[in-house]
């Protein structure tokens, strides 16, 4: 592994978490609003989602050394859960790709600790 690789690994791992946050949120939100609300707020979760499946994909190219593809693959469930009118049911995707991201972004902080970059 590479310090560069590390270093773009770690960034990119706390923005994507930041945005899986916002889509667990919008998704607890809308549970609460009243039926004629929860379309709108079902478009803004897609796109947070697909915005987060941009940075992922980002992510596999920039830094492939790491284990990008469970994340893909949580991120992409829950677009499914989402586009089949179940978005409450996105939040175990949601989160079960916030936890591989935590992983990703340990295991670079460690790499950059143990050089001293970090």
């Amino acid at each position: 592994m590479k310090a560069q690789e590390a270093i773009t690994a770690f960034a990119l791992s706390e923005k994507i978490k930041s945005g899986l946050l916002w889509a667990n949120q919008i998704v607890e939100l809308m549970k609460a609003l009243p039926e004629e609300e929860k379309r709108g707020a079902e478009k803004i979760i897609k796109a947070v989602v697909g915005m987060i499946g941009n940075e992922i994909h980002l992510a596999k190219k920039l830094t492939p050394k790491y284990s990008w593809t469970d994340v893909e693959k949580n991120a992409d469930m829950a677009l499914v859960m989402i586009n089949s009118n179940v978005a409450q049911e996105s939040t175990f995707h949601l989160t079960q790709a916030l936890t591989q991201v935590t992983n990703i972004g340990q295991r670079s902080m460690s790499f950059l600790m143990e050089k001293g970059l970090l």
